[in-house]
């Protein structure tokens, strides 16, 4: 049976269709009930690995569902914002590159045996990106253009700056010879 935390991790995912159907519907009151689906799901990860850590139940699912459904939250919301005409496509692909290039170079590492765990700086990249996405989905009703747009360029900058730290906390890992490999 999944503990709390990895049921929580799971909520978040389930979260995302519906946080997607708000978003996407431009319903009455869409972007806000948006918004308070996306930041209950944002929210879901400081509670799913408070609990984990907590109740000493930290699980190999949860080691990679966790990042996962943030990857998956994020990547859904910024998909979306280019879809509606909000966002350009190219911040999208700036932080997407770096997601899934940190997730092939951390899959490398644990392959080597080497387990890089979530950075304060990766942390920061993921607030930021979240404050960066509520401001999106609000503006221009609540948040101002320029403001959302400064957020934004704070995530991207956050985004970059967490994806060269973990290639350097990562490269001694990498640069060692595949085991796999046969020398």
């Amino acid at each position: 049976m999944p503990n709390i935390a990895n049921r929580i991790t799971m909520l978040r995912i389930l979260l995302i269709p519906v946080f997607m159907a708000f978003l996407l519907s431009r319903a009455p009151y869409g972007d806000w009930l948006a918004a308070v689906v996306f930041t209950i799901a944002a929210v879901t990860d400081s509670i799913d690995g408070y609990l984990a850590r907590k109740h000493n139940q930290i699980t190999v699912f949860g080691q990679f569902f966790d990042p996962l459904a943030d990857k998956l939250l994020i990547s859904a919301a910024l998909v979306a914002l280019v879809d509606l005409g909000q966002l350009s496509a190219w911040i999208v692909m700036i932080i997407l590159t770096r997601e899934f290039a940190v997730s092939g170079l951390r899959l490398m590492s644990v392959a080597r045996g080497v387990v890089v765990p979530a950075s304060r700086l990766g942390k920061i990249k993921t607030t930021t990106q979240v404050v960066a996405v509520i401001a999106w989905i609000l503006q221009p009703s609540v948040v101002p253009w320029p403001l959302a747009w400064f957020l934004m360029a704070v995530a991207v900058i956050a985004t970059v700056v967490s994806g060269f730290d973990y290639y350097i906390k990562l490269k001694p890992a990498l640069e060692e010879p595949d085991p796999e490999a046969g020398t």
